[in-house]
């Protein structure tokens, strides 16, 4: 009886973490913004953007987590946060790299053109990982027609990076930049992308009015 019962619960808690997203309201969002600890770490603006872009993608296939990257951040600074959205917590916030053409310390500029060497921005899903030139590395899927659909076409990943390092912002005052991938530190790599990879939300932001406005994501009611 008691084997049946434990059964039992663990068939409804794990209905429960994988049901799909549920309509968040503002004051859930708030409320799981504040239960995380980002009101020092990441503006309630841009969390809610992402939150509300979840919401409108609907159910996805890892649905525990969502990483939000924030560009509007010198890359000095820690600007990649995963957060468990079921344990309302913070999981990783790290260091993240910018495309070369993007802007030196703050990215200015983003496009889904190949061979631009900027970043995407906009709501990603995480896809496959795999061994390449960079290692241990997470396929991204870019689900905004015009803004970040090309992101297989350009090679866009996650992979680990030396140039994203607390050593290299001493040398040079800044990180190091990549092709337009939102590159990571070396150490961190592996963790991170076992944790996001497999249809997880990833939605990066940067400061472009004309995105905020095109996006049909943003902006689906």
């Amino acid at each position: 009886m008691k084997f049946l019962l434990l059964i039992q619960i663990f068939i409804i808690s794990d209905l429960m973490i994988n049901k799909p997203y549920p309509d968040f309201q503002e004051s859930d969002i708030l409320s799981i913004y504040t239960e995380c600890g980002l009101a020092n770490e990441l503006s309630f603006e841009i969390f809610e953007i992402a939150m509300n872009g979840l919401k409108n993608i609907g159910a996805v296939k890892n649905n525990r987590v969502i990483t939000i990257v924030d560009y509007s951040r010198s890359s000095s600074l820690e600007r990649f946060y995963v957060i468990d959205i079921i344990k309302n917590k913070i999981l990783f916030k790290t260091l993240v790299a910018h495309g070369k053409n993007s802007g030196e310390i703050t990215p200015e500029y983003f496009s889904n053109l190949r061979d631009s060497q900027q970043s995407s921005l906009g709501f990603f899903l995480t896809a496959e990982t795999y061994n390449g030139k960079h290692g241990y590395s997470l396929s991204l899927d870019g689900i905004e027609p015009g803004i970040n659909d090309n992101a297989r076409t350009r090679s866009i990943v996650i992979h680990g990076a030396d140039y994203v390092s607390l050593d290299f912002i001493k040398e040079y005052g800044r990180l190091g930049r990549s092709w337009g991938c939102p590159a990571l530190p070396s150490y961190l790599t592996k963790e991170i992308i076992d944790t996001i990879a497999g249809g997880s939300c990833l939605f990066i932001y940067g400061i472009d009015p004309e995105y905020l406005k095109n996006s049909k994501i943003v902006n689906c009611k």
